[in-house]
């Protein structure tokens, strides 16, 4: 016989269904007496009944590792999501993820690729004219070897007039005087009269310029210096020119007279600069006061012919 069949005492007692509870009463308050509302526990009264809410302490938990605050398993994250659970300190929700990282890139490789190939042919142009400008330095200065003898006339049309090399600042006997170069202009006038300037010291012009100037330019330094230096190179005691380089230097010096005199404005208004005459004043540097030498301090001239001026090169010097 099924222990739970219908004619079974074994889950209703004697009784049945309907009949008296055999268990003995729980001791409570008397019949009348104020009771606890329903589902109220009994005080002093431990529940049998577990898993009921207010019938007795709760069981322990079950062993296990402690639970993270952070862990949504845990009882405390699932008793602050559960209906009616009384408000407590908020759950710090999950660091963002971090995502890639801007972009880093500078200089060139910034830049798009049309840039960068644009800058890598100028940066390409740039290294092709250093090596030939050291390479045309290196074969001037150097001993006369088969290159320069079979392209000498290259090299020198790319070092003279400007980047001339020389030695004389380690000579035995380097330079001690003071070199000044002045020019003066005969000047047409639009009636056809002429007349002549001044002398133009245009050595102490640079030398103003240059005074006090922490970042000179190169042609406030140089520029008249080394044209009065390759045309000295070029032509004899007479003036003369030597070599096929002394008509070149006198173009060159005498292209620069006429540059200086139009920013000098020396033609006036209505004038033009018809022939220039250019000399140099050489005084030797006097020696300190406790040395013996005795030098001279009086000034020696050296005056060139008067050179006519093309017409293209009258107004400003540039042909």
């Amino acid at each position: 016989m099924d222990a739970y069949d219908e004619g079974s005492e074994a889950r209703h007692g004697p009784a049945g269904p309907s009949g008296p509870d055999p268990r003995p009463a729980l001791p409570g308050p008397a019949p009348g007496a104020d009771a606890p509302p329903d589902g109220a526990p009994v005080p002093g009264t431990p529940s049998t009944r577990a898993g009921v809410p207010g019938d007795g302490p709760p069981a322990p938990p079950a062993a296990g590792p402690p639970a993270s605050a952070f862990d949504a398993t845990s009882p405390a994250a699932a008793a602050s999501h559960a209906p009616g659970a009384p408000a407590g300190p908020p759950v710090p929700a999950d660091p963002p993820v971090p995502g890639p990282p801007p972009d880093s890139r500078t200089g060139v490789a910034a830049l798009s690729l049309r840039y960068q190939i644009g800058a890598a042919l100028a940066l390409a142009v740039v290294a092709v004219g250093v090596c030939v400008h050291l390479g045309m330095t290196f074969l001037h200065v150097a001993p006369a070897n088969t290159i320069s003898k079979e392209h000498g006339e290259a090299i020198g049309d790319w070092i003279y007039p400007e980047f001339e090399q020389n030695w004389k600042l380690f000579a035995p006997n380097p330079l001690q005087q003071n070199i000044a170069v002045q020019v003066r202009a005969e000047i047409r006038a639009a009636d056809g009269g002429a007349r002549t300037t001044g002398w133009y010291d245009l050595s102490a012009q640079d030398g103003r310029a240059i005074d006090g100037n922490l970042l000179p330019s190169h042609t406030q330094q140089n520029e008249l210096r080394r044209a009065w230096d390759f045309f000295l190179a070029t032509h004899d005691d007479d003036n003369r020119p030597v070599g096929m380089r002394g008509a070149l230097s006198e173009t060159y010096l005498r292209r620069i007279m006429v540059l200086r005199l139009d920013r000098a404005d020396a033609a006036g208004p209505d004038g033009t600069v018809a022939r220039v005459q250019v000399r140099s004043r050489t005084t030797n540097v006097p020696p300190p006061e406790w040395s013996r030498e005795q030098v001279s301090t009086t000034p020696a001239y050296r005056t060139l012919p008067w050179w006519p001026v093309p017409e293209d090169e009258a107004r400003g010097g540039v042909g």
